[in-house]
């Protein structure tokens, strides 16, 4: 019978006592039961191939064939380097197994290899016996030995080449770690005796509502997604929506303050995925500790795109998106003038918006904070792995068979693999080998809420910015206008995460340097979510400031002269802020203006599930 109750336990401490033998009678239905799932998974597989429309089928989709083609004439051309390493490799292996048999000898031996810092694969106490070290080492020597030979080899390949071979031979490599099979894993093994199997039955359960959940594809579950309910657990913020079109509506937060500072202020957070990072939890609710600090505060909330948006653009995201908010405004406050925040690409979109509004002297914006957000796209990352004009053209190709949009799930499936021990092996290991239900996590349920991505503008995003960094070398063609980023002098906050892999520091730092007006350049501690998502009273990680007036040529050379402080840098902001919106009015409720309430907040948009 399967445990759904069963939670992996943040405190569970790996068993270290003696596993008993498990009883045979029960072992063995176990297996029954297990060989009848897997029958069952199967035939479930097999029957759903072929039932949907797949989109146009190519046979390199990733365009992997020329890199891997180039590495193999890299190869060929240099078989001292191959040779060297072939010895290297042995030569570990000699010294590992020397470390082994001194160990079953009952002699003590520094392991020859460890575990990188954060590598959450080998916790259990398990990997610290000696057979299943000798297998954890074993395959530490082998997968370093790989990616140490693959970067050795490919520093002659074109750099997107190299970038393709070394993300694909990792994920290569991170998929065979033995901690991924029940054999070598030892808490699988011991969870496998002491349940007498019953966690492989219930984890084959697991992978068929996966399988029943992504309609022929496993979906893995990376949270308990019966745990939360946006507007019931999850975006709690008071407000209404107070305007809507096609593309967002606008909610305006209920104020907690008896005066707020007379210039609101709009948020345009990402359309890849939802508003709601900025509102998890009240204790970590980015939007509910600005209404604190006095803000009128404003937040596009995208809807969720289907077909209907298909033909949607970048121009349209714009004009339906910042213009129209910037109208509705207005209405609902009297106040022309505006403070904005982009997050992520929602900044993308700012910037652009920003180009476009200075070469037409419109200033309704009247400063700009960015939430690791990137105008220059030169160094901009590992996800440029997924991007190059093959892959463009395949992926328009399936999203025009598919409606004109790319489903969310897709998007996260690229996201995951940017961390897949983290984001999907980690998930594979406890819901299918252990047979656990996956813990509940909130930030996990928002990073597994995706959200659709329309044609035209996707494409369009991709190529301008990844592709040819139009925005940031002036080519980018919007309203009829060529775009200059130098042109926006308006006061600007920068803030970056030292970790982010997704909108790396350097490359944030390259986007700041092409403004015409003061810029604050900010470092934070931690991630792309949590160096932004870093409440004051958390009193986690720190940031990096710098009083320079200019910033220097280089990311390098700033941070050479800045300052560590700990804890959040809201404060920071708030203060930089708070400086730039006007006196302080009574405060406004949605409503009091010209735009009558639609519904509560957090809306119905954001409740919209994608594909």
């Amino acid at each position: 019978m399967s445990d759904k109750g069963h939670k992996t336990g943040a405190g569970e401490k790996a068993g270290t006592a003696e596993t008993p033998l498990p009883d045979p009678t029960a072992f063995a239905a176990n297996m029954m039961k297990v060989s009848a799932r897997s029958q069952r998974l199967i035939s479930d597989f097999l029957s759903r191939q072929g039932t949907e429309d797949q989109g146009p089928q190519i046979p390199d989709p990733m365009n992997l064939a020329q890199a891997f083609t180039s590495l193999m004439t890299a190869v060929a051309a240099h078989p001292q380097k191959v040779a060297d390493a072939q010895m290297s490799l042995w030569a570990n292996y000699l010294d590992l197994w020397q470390t082994a048999a001194s160990r079953m000898a009952g002699n003590e031996a520094a392991p020859k290899v460890a575990p990188e810092r954060g590598d959450k694969r080998f916790k259990d106490a398990g990997w610290n016996e000696a057979v299943f070290d000798f297998i954890k080492q074993s395959y530490l020597v082998t997968a370093r030995w790989i990616m140490e030979t693959v970067h050795d080899i490919d520093t002659e390949l074109e750099p997107k080449d190299r970038q393709k071979l070394e993300f694909y031979t990792k994920q290569f490599v991170d998929a065979l770690s033995p901690s991924n099979f029940v054999m070598t894993n030892p808490e699988v093994l011991r969870a496998t005796v002491e349940s007498n199997g019953e966690n492989l039955v219930r984890g084959l359960e697991n992978l068929l509502e996966d399988l029943e959940r992504g309609k022929g594809k496993i979906a893995i579950r990376q949270t308990d997604l019966d745990a939360f309910e946006v507007g019931r657990n999850l975006a709690l913020t008071p407000g209404k929506v107070i305007y809507q079109n096609d593309l967002m509506q606008l909610l305006q937060y209920t104020p907690t303050t008896e005066t707020v500072y007379r210039q609101p202020l709009l948020i345009i957070p990402p359309w890849i995925n939802k508003f709601y990072i900025l509102d998890l939890q009240p204790k970590n609710s980015f939007i509910k500790w600005a209404v604190a600090q006095g803000y009128t505060v404003f937040v596009v909330s995208w809807v969720n795109p289907d077909e209907r948006q298909a033909d949607k653009t970048f121009e349209d995201y714009m004009k339906e998106g910042i213009f129209a908010a910037l109208d509705a405004i207005e209405k609902a406050t009297g106040e022309r003038q505006v403070s904005a925040i982009g997050y992520c690409i929602g900044g993308t979109l700012l910037t652009a918006t920003l180009s476009l509004m200075a070469a037409r002297g419109d200033d309704r914006i009247a400063n700009a904070t960015f939430f690791a957000s990137q105008s220059d796209f030169k160094e901009a990352g590992e996800l440029t792995v997924f991007i190059d004009e093959p892959q463009i053209d395949h992926l328009e190709e399936q999203m025009k068979s598919r409606g004109g949009y790319l489903e969310g799930s897709k998007m996260a499936n690229a996201f995951n693999m940017l961390r897949s021990n983290d984001l999907i092996w980690s998930f594979v290991v406890n819901n299918y080998l252990l047979g656990k239900d996956p813990f509940p996590f909130d930030l996990l349920y928002w990073n597994s809420d995706s959200t659709n991505m329309p044609y035209r503008m996707h494409a369009f995003y991709l190529r301008e910015c990844y592709l040819k960094n139009n925005l940031a070398e002036g080519r980018m063609v919007l309203g009829g206008e060529k775009l200059d980023v130098g042109k926006i002098k308006i006061p600007i906050y920068m803030q970056s995460s030292k970790e982010d892999h997704i909108a790396p520091v350097k490359s944030v730092y390259r986007g700041a340097k092409l403004y015409g007006g003061p810029v604050r350049f900010m470092v934070a501690g931690s991630g792309h979510i949590a160096g932004v998502i870093n409440h004051p009273d958390a009193n986690k990680y720190q940031h990096w400031l710098s009083e320079v007036r200019k910033l220097p040529p280089t990311f390098e050379q700033w941070f050479e002269k800045a300052t560590e402080y700990p804890g959040s840098w809201w404060l920071d902001w708030d203060k930089w802020l708070s400086r730039k919106s006007g006196p302080k009015v009574p405060a406004r409720k949605p409503g009091d203006g010209k735009l009558a309430p639609i519904e509560d907040a957090p809306g119905s948009y954001v409740k919209m599930k994608g594909g």
